[in-house]
Parts: structure tokens; sequence; C-alpha cells
């Protein structure tokens, strides 16, 4: 096959159909992570930069954070958001400075919200406002997942060649195993999308069918205490 004449999705679909290793699996305990699924990018019409995916993404990711939550196991969801001086976006935010742009995403606006049709529990569910790509960096998740006693991510949200594509390497580069359930993740363009997709499926994560990790939320058992 002529790999150069193939688009990105059909680069990533021949990826999938040939796998050449072996996925790393689920572990002993994930944790849900769900990224930047906040109005600024799944409000679609609403403003510029909004998500192109599975139309029944958010539906998806609330059947996990719904399973999640029945079994006992930890859920966060992150979301950026800057202060008004835009000064915690640092050099990230000095590209543009358009009302549309990322520094302009204030703490408390619409636009740092999170989709009000996600199910997220205020009282049990971890909420974390990141400010660079990954959710690690320069958050207290590291420690969460310590104290949960987590060894497998599963990541949700957007975008795939950013916020997500960083955390998967953050994750696998920490010695957690990575779950990405392919029909949870977005990004603004197909390409993008999916030439990452096929990046973390071949180097760093294991991109599956969110129906398989519906069926393993649901099969899970926790452990006696």
């Amino acid at each position: 096959m002529e790999m150069s004449s193939l688009t990105a999705r059909q680069i990533y679909e021949h990826a999938k159909a040939n796998p050449t290793r072996r996925r790393f699996g689920f572990g002993r305990k994930p944790m849900l992570i769900n990224i930047d699924l906040q109005r600024a990018y799944t409000a679609v019409g609403e403003f510029a930069t909004a998500y192109e995916t599975d139309a029944k993404q958010l539906d998806y990711v609330n059947q996990l954070a719904d399973l999640a939550r029945v079994k006992g196991l930890p859920i966060t969801w992150t979301y950026v958001a800057y202060m008004e001086s835009g000064e915690d976006c640092g050099v990230w935010g000095t590209r543009t400075n358009t009302p549309d742009s990322l520094q302009n995403i204030k703490v408390g606006s619409p636009r740092s919200e999170l989709d009000p049709r996600l199910n997220v529990d205020t009282v049990k569910d971890i909420v974390i406002n990141k400010r660079m790509a990954s959710a690690f960096h320069e958050t207290n998740l590291q420690s969460l997942m310590v104290w949960h006693q987590c060894d497998t991510v599963v990541l949700t949200g957007g975008s795939t060649s950013g916020c997500v594509r960083a955390t998967v390497v953050d994750a696998i580069s920490r010695g957690y195993r990575v779950i990405v359930p392919e029909e949870c993740v977005a990004d603004k363009h197909e390409s993008p999308h999916f030439a990452n997709l096929y990046d973390i499926a071949v180097k760093y994560g294991d991109v599956i069918p969110v129906a398989e990790a519906i069926a393993w939320y649901e099969a899970f058992q926790p452990e006696a205490r």
C-alpha cells in the first residue's frame, strides 16, 4: 500500500486493522479523565472553535462517567480558564489576542463552563482547572492518581491533537496504561484527529472502540476492602 497517497483517516484505519504491537490493556484500576469538554469547544454554532467528532461523543462520555461512578472509580473533568489579565496563559497566550483566543477563556466565563449536557457530580467528581495542554502539567492529577491507586487512565475530550495527545504522552511517561475510546475524542478537523489517533495507537496507548471501554466498566468488580 502506498501510504503517501492516503488520507490521515485511511492511514489510521490501516494501522487499526494491522496492529504492530500488542495492547497495553486495562490495569487494575483506571481513572476516567475527561479533557476540556467545555462550552468553548463543544457549543457548536455558539463559539467558532467547536470540536467535530462522533455526534454521540457526549452521550458516550456520560455513559462511561455514570458507570465509573456506580463502580466507585474516580472521575476527573478538566477545563481551561485563565485570569482576567491572561498572564497565567504565559507565552502560549501571546500568539493571538482575538475574542476567541485561548487566553480569553476567563475564569467564570460561559466559555469556561463544562458542557451542561454532561453528567458531572460536583460533590463526588474531581474538577481541575488546567492551564496548559497536558492534564498533568502543574495540576494535582498525579497526586490524585497516587491517592486512588490508579494504574490506568481512560481519556476522553479534546482536542485529539492537542490536550488529549499531551496528556497521553505525560501519562505513559509516568508509567500509566493509556486507553482512548475512539468515539470519545475530537478535534477541529478530521486530519489532525486521525493523524494523532494513529500516533497514539502505534506508540503511546490503546485506541479502542467505546463499546469495549463500556464493556470493561460494566464487568469491573471493585476489590473488597
